[in-house]
């Protein structure tokens, strides 16, 4: 593998220094990429709202991960409009280059993404929305190649207190987005579907959901008493038992997570004429 040319990765933590399973997802995602398909790529982890840290331009492939708290938090600071000129910088560059840089976002950082760009309305939600459920994919999202492979409805882990909402056609149209996925149908509540995935720009993705999340890291937190009371409290006894059964399914979360990072992967490393 050492004779190969370099992929490399960079890992935007944006978990503000809070414990979390997400980062460890991710990192292992890419450890059994790299194994599997024998390549040299590395990668490393910048600190974003803790610490300043950001990469440069020096990478082949971004990875934004979700985090704690409102996504209006860093608005106006430093870190903030630093991401965001970093997304800019690395459009920029697509343009001008044929081996283009790959990102994607997760959470947290999808839902800074649909704030930067005026996709939606980013809204705090009536209640929490913790566990593993259903993710409807749209017309646009049946033709993603980083969804092939994927039921429809599929399931995933999702964790959020906010949400992207009310969908702006004639920005989706200006900027080339792809609305991919939304929340499931649920017929007894008067509320809208909000958006769970969007292809930004054709080398920018993200998911309102997490595609890292496995069985030994939503089984932790699954235990947790805190967790087990806000998904019985919202859901009820039956919904939380079914997550808990559900783990082990090669069809939920497992299935999730071995195909969206890994085909993105794939996407982004075939697209750098690299490997």
């Amino acid at each position: 593998m050492s004779d190969q040319n370099p992929i490399k990765v960079a890992i935007i933590d944006m978990n503000n220094g809070s414990p979390n399973q997400g980062m460890r997802g991710i990192q292992e995602i890419l450890n059994r990429y790299r194994l599997s398909h024998q390549l040299n790529l590395t990668f490393d982890i910048f600190d974003l709202r803790q610490k300043g840290e950001l990469p440069d331009l020096d990478y082949h492939i971004y990875i934004s991960s979700g985090g704690p708290g409102s996504p209006f938090d860093g608005e106006g600071l430093e870190w903030e409009n630093s991401f965001f000129n970093l997304l800019d910088k690395i459009e920029a560059f697509n343009l001008q280059n044929e081996d283009k840089k790959h990102v994607f976002l997760i959470c947290h950082s999808f839902q800074l993404a649909c704030r930067k760009y005026g996709l939606g309305k980013v809204v705090q939600r009536k209640s929490n929305a913790f566990g593993i459920f259903p993710i409807t994919l749209t017309d646009m999202g049946q033709e993603e190649s980083v969804f092939a492979g994927l039921h429809n409805p599929f399931f995933s882990v999702d964790s959020r207190d906010w949400q992207v909402v009310q969908p702006d056609p004639a920005v989706f149209e200006r900027k080339g987005a792809k609305l991919l996925a939304i929340e499931k149908e649920r017929p007894h509540v008067d509320l809208e579907r909000c958006m769970m995935a969007i292809r930004f720009s054709p080398c920018i993705i993200g998911t309102q959901f997490h595609p890292e999340a496995d069985p030994v890291g939503m089984k932790m937190y699954l235990l947790l008493a805190e967790k087990k009371e806000l998904i019985i409290k919202n859901h009820g006894e039956e919904k939380y038992n079914d997550m808990l059964n559900s783990l082990e399914n090669p069809d939920r979360i497992m299935l999730t997570q071995s195909i969206i990072l890994p085909n993105f992967l794939n996407e982004a490393i075939n697209a750098q004429h690299i490997a």
